[in-house]
């Protein structure tokens, strides 16, 4: 699988997923063959590229474990649905919106964005080690209207439970809307039981696909309520009806997609797909979480180097940030990259991501790497 799949370069230690993934071998095929198409045939098969898209849908539901497949919208990117939801809602001036003060900025810039526009109040809770959700909810208040938050921090690779924070939310009338894209392809993620109104993703990290095309979640019960900001003939009910006088926005998640659909990226998006659901996200988490547990025992076994991420076996994510004393991480960033261990300059320090399809030898490899560069 791990050969045949993910036939990387031999030198390279890739340990970037929380960036931009390398794609798989079926992935590459399904883009070459699009393209082969497209070039010889046009778009004479298109009907045949809608039923993909189609296809893509009902796996991303699987997923996520959606009611509907009319809950998935394909999106752009993350930030377009975080977008489409917080110009959605009917905003009255004093309410308040929570989140980590740990965001990603696309979590972050789109909520602040309203503070001026209609007088919303963004408050950021700083997430301790212990009992993070319980520090988030301890700041909501009668204004609270929405909390957003990143199943998995981007910096710490923090993994907090969304279902404890969902049930809190749904008992308070509060929406609740979850940036997965840390998350997403490496830990299961069901929006039922979480009680999510709102969830986005883009496919380019953890679920193996190309940048450009995501998924958003909409609640059924929270179509209506979102405002639509942006219009075209592909969020209509009846959208292949060119010639109709009157129309109405289509009453599933298609609302959301404005215009024409990326077909190229959703034939990619579908075969990396396909991975996921041939091996189960069990077996994914699991093996995520076992090159998790050897980077943060190889790392904290070195005096000199520090774990930044959180080590309890809960909060535990792909994600394994860590700092080494007296060197600047952003020099040693280079210098990784220089010695081609793929990883990222985040969180304070340099962050490991590996993937379930990482042989451990490249976890060994890295941390060979790496120790070589620590005077």
């Amino acid at each position: 699988m791990q050969d045949a799949e993910f036939p990387l370069d031999p030198e390279l230690c890739y340990l970037n997923h929380a960036a931009v993934a390398p794609w798989p071998h079926r992935t590459t095929q399904a883009v070459h063959d699009f393209a082969q198409e497209n070039s010889t045939w046009g778009a004479t098969h298109y009907l045949r590229w809608m039923k993909t898209e189609q296809t893509l849908k009902q796996r991303l539901q699987w997923l996520i474990n959606a009611p509907s497949v009319d809950d998935i919208a394909l999106v752009k990117n993350t930030s377009e649905a975080l977008s489409v939801v917080a110009y959605g809602i009917d905003w009255q001036a004093g309410d308040e919106i929570l989140i980590p003060s740990q965001e990603f900025p696309s979590n972050r810039v789109v909520w602040a964005s309203l503070e001026a526009r209609f007088g919303v109040v963004l408050k950021q809770v700083n997430l301790p080690d212990t009992a993070p959700e319980a520090a988030l909810l301890a700041h909501v208040s009668k204004q609270t209207r929405l909390i957003s938050v990143s199943s998995v921090q981007y910096g710490s690779g923090l993994r907090m439970n969304m279902a404890h924070i969902g049930d809190f939310c749904r008992t308070h009338d509060i929406r609740f809307c979850i940036d997965a894209i840390q998350s997403l392809g490496a830990f299961a993620l069901d929006v039922q039981e979480n009680h999510a109104d709102f969830v986005m993703a883009d496919g380019h990290k953890w679920l193996l696909s190309p940048e450009g095309l995501g998924l958003f979640y909409c609640r059924a019960e929270q179509r209506p309520q979102l405002n639509l900001q942006q219009y075209g003939w592909h969020m209509l009910e009846n959208g292949h009806d060119f010639d109709q006088t009157t129309w109405q926005p289509s009453p599933t998640a298609t609302r959301f997609e404005c215009g024409s659909p990326n077909m190229l990226a959703a034939h990619a998006f579908n075969a990396s797909l396909s991975l996921f659901q041939e091996i189960g996200m069990d077996t994914i988490e699991t093996q995520i979480l076992a090159r998790t547990e050897y980077l943060i025992h190889a790392l904290s076994a070195h005096p000199r180097i520090t774990v930044l991420s959180n080590t309890q076996t809960q909060h535990r994510s792909g994600i394994v940030t860590f700092a080494v004393e007296a060197m600047g991480a952003q020099a040693l960033y280079h210098q990784l990259m220089s010695n081609q261990v793929i990883c990222a300059y985040r969180g304070g320090g340099i962050r490991f991501s590996p993937h379930f399809y990482t042989p451990m030898h490249v976890l060994a490899t890295a941390m060979q790497r790496l120790t070589a560069l620590i005077p």
